[in-house]
Order: C-alpha cells, then sequence, then structure tokens
C-alpha cells in the first residue's frame, strides 16, 4: 500500500518521516507533504489563495480532486491520502464533518482519512512523556506533569514553557519563523524516542491504529 500524507507544516513532515515507519514498517511506501500553514476550507470549495502559498486547508478541494483522478488510475495498487492536521479550537465533530464533505463532493473519491491532532500536533509528543526526557533531560518536570493527554490547552505553548529557555514568552518574541524551527528541533530530537505502543494521546494512537488496519487488510 502506499500512503499520500499531507501536513500543515515542516514541523509534522519531519516527525512524520521518523514516526510513520515504525507503524507500517518496510512493506509499504509512503510520501510527507508539508503545508506553509493550516488555513481554512473555503465557501465555495474554490481556493482563494496562490496554490504557491502552500496553505493546506484553502487547498484541500483541489487537492482531494487531485488526488481521486491520480490513484483511480493506479489499478490494483491500494492507495490512500492521509490529511493530518492540528484541531486548535475547532469543533472535532463539525470540522471533520466540513473534511468528508470534501471527498464527498469529489468525484471520483480518493481513499481518504483525517486525523486530527488535539489540540496540536506537539500532543503527540506530551503523549510519550519519557520520550520527551530523553531527548530533553532537563525539561521542567513539574510544567510536563502539568498536562492532561489531549487537552486544550495551548499546546505547544506548555512544550516551549518546559523545554525553551524563556519558555513560550521568550520563543513567541522571536517571531514565526524561530517558532517554525524549535518545532523542527522539537520533531527531530523527540520522535526518534518515541514508543508507538505507548503513547498516551488519544488522537496519536487513532492515527497509528488507522495506518495499522489499513495496511493489514
Amino acid at each position: 500500500m502506499h500512503f499520500e500524507i499531507l501536513v500543515e507544516d515542516i514541523s509534522g513532515k519531519t516527525a512524520l518521516e521518523i514516526l510513520v515507519p515504525k507503524i507500517i514498517g518496510n512493506e509499504h511506501t509512503f510520501y510527507v507533504h508539508a503545508y506553509k500553514g493550516i488555513g481554512r476550507i473555503p465557501k465555495n470549495l474554490r481556493a482563494t489563495s496562490d496554490p504557491q502559498k502552500r496553505i493546506l486547508l484553502d487547498q484541500l478541494p483541489r487537492l482531494i480532486r487531485g488526488y481521486g483522478k491520480t490513484f483511480a488510475g493506479y489499478g490494483d495498487y491500494p492507495s490512500v491520502l492521509i490529511v493530518v492536521c492540528d484541531l486548535d479550537s475547532r469543533c472535532l465533530s463539525a470540522f471533520r464533518r466540513e473534511l468528508f464533505d470534501l471527498v464527498n463532493r469529489s468525484d471520483p473519491k480518493p481513499d481518504t482519512y483525517f486525523c486530527i491532532a488535539v489540540e496540536e500536533g506537539e500532543a503527540w509528543y506530551l503523549g510519550d512523556m519519557i520520550a520527551v526526557k530523553k531527548a530533553y533531560p532537563h525539561a521542567k518536570d513539574t510544567t510536563l506533569n502539568s498536562y492532561v493527554n489531549d487537552s486544550i490547552c495551548n499546546t505547544w505553548e506548555l512544550l516551549a514553557d518546559a523545554l525553551f529557555s524563556g519558555g513560550a514568552k521568550k520563543l513567541s518574541q522571536l517571531g514565526y519563523q524561530t517558532i517554525g524551527r524549535e518545532k523542527t528541533t522539537w520533531a527531530e530530537k523527540i520522535t526518534p524516542h518515541m514508543d508507538i505502543d505507548s503513547n498516551l494521546s488519544p488522537s496519536f494512537c487513532y492515527f497509528r491504529d488507522k495506518l495499522r488496519k489499513l495496511t493489514s487488510q
């Protein structure tokens, strides 16, 4: 089976390129495409931004239609589209309805699954505190221990408070590019240590189990 995986930023791509092989092994293929932000689903399902700006949800209607046509040409070779994005402050059930509506309007429909990190991708790292501590032995235990898995709590800021000198406040002052680089560094350092079978993040476990189920068919 082949997986085409869409994520909203470089840090997500970095993490998944390490985690996906741990889940699906070497018998299957995958490619992770990073975008430059999540954006929002356009109301008329027609993207309003330049495709070169690579905003994930804004381009998603076009992408789903494109993958539908591409996968249809693969014949008997099973291929799946996986969209991984953050929930942020959205309503999970309403967001999922919007996403699946995009798929249902596509003809032909690509085999598509949505894996939503609750609240943010950093929740998947925090689901494995042992991995976080291996990567950052001096991380602040008090801050890490205050985290409730997949809670809505400004997840990346909490992780920054635990790992970054000066915390989220200092990191935020350094600007979006620095934040992005720091998130990518977290992905590079933490994900190699992650035990995919003991992770406590429900949204990570959904992602893991979905891929395993698909590869066992």
